[in-house]
């Protein structure tokens, strides 16, 4: 059981007790202080006081988040600093909630269910996705295309919303699938518009993995890669067919946000027949006018909202 460290504890036997003449203000608490100290900055620091059992444990999390693969007990332990016996009581308990996951076949650690919505929900909360979702099922009406936005994570390009076609039955994707870096729209978008050092060790990990995929377009090396990079920061837009989901078609945008920063990316897809978008064609006007009135959107000051106090009538004393 833990036990705060603010709770006074009873007296122990023998323990030397304040006889009836002795003056009580000898025990107030600044007396504990050391004297040079300053008080208030005491007090602070004990109302700052926390779990340190809970900090010890999001070391192990957050070694699976920088790792961004499965990992073995010993080498997770070592990334998170503690010894393997004490990395796996904690791991024990971070399964429970959900923070953690092992694989049956394996025995390799991974972020749990409840980790990944734990970070989804943050990613949602930041202003660019707040003001922007509530418009896509407009665009989604206007195009007929799943529409959807995607965010860079610790993880990688990773989807936050999705608003799904009618007529796109087979376009599987979920909130919070992160897309490759080589062979979608969105990862070689977030690849053209962010700085290098931020997708370069995701590049070189899906380069080394699939250097022998035979899917048309896709990057051998990092020469490719960057000459690919240059063309879509050149067109302003990202296009694939067949190379993620075979079948849909897809064209992701750019949506900057402040000091014209790349803040979010616009996913358009749709099966192939269906997927009229084509370069230059109306769609592909509709989409582009939508996400230069959202990055507009983005780069200007978000509305206040109106004080309530000012709208308040006063009430007669």
């Amino acid at each position: 059981m833990l036990r705060s460290q603010h709770l006074s504890a009873p007296a122990l036997p023998g323990a030397t007790q304040l006889a009836p003449h002795e003056d009580m203000e000898t025990t107030e608490v600044e007396d504990d202080l050391p004297p040079d100290g300053d008080a208030d900055d005491a007090r602070a620091n004990r109302d700052r006081s926390g779990i340190q059992s809970i900090e010890v444990g999001a070391q192990l999390l957050v070694a699976l988040t920088h790792a961004m693969r499965a990992m073995a007990l010993g080498d997770l332990a070592r990334a998170a600093g503690m010894h393997p016996s004490k990395a796996h009581r904690y791991l024990v308990s971070l399964q429970r909630v959900g923070a953690v996951s092992q694989d049956p076949l394996t025995g390799r650690y991974e972020l749990g269910p409840f980790a990944l919505r734990l970070g989804l929900a943050s990613l949602n909360r930041t202003d660019a996705i707040i003001r922007t979702r509530p418009l896509l099922a407009g665009v989604r009406d206007q195009t007929g295309h799943t529409i959807g936005i995607a965010v860079w994570s610790d993880r990688g390009p990773t989807v936050v919303h999705w608003e799904k076609a009618g007529g796109a039955p087979g376009v599987n994707l979920r909130i919070g699938d992160v897309m490759p870096m080589l062979n979608s729209a969105t990862g070689r978008l977030f690849g053209a518009y962010l700085p290098i050092e931020q997708t370069l060790p995701l590049v070189e990990r899906e380069l080394h993995k699939r250097g022998s995929d035979d899917l048309p377009g896709l990057p051998r090396s990092l020469t490719d890669y960057y000459r690919l990079c240059e063309d879509i920061r050149r067109e302003g837009a990202s296009w694939v067919s067949g190379s993620l989901l075979p079948g849909v078609s897809a064209l992701s945008l750019p949506v900057f946000g402040e000091r014209g920063q790349l803040a979010l990316v616009l996913i358009a897809l749709n099966l192939e027949p269906l997927f009229h978008a084509e370069r230059g064609g109306e769609h592909e006007a509709t989409l582009r006018a939508f996400v230069t009135q959202l990055s507009a959107m983005l780069q200007a000051p978000a509305p206040e909202p109106a004080k309530a106090s000012a709208r308040r009538a006063r009430v007669p004393r």
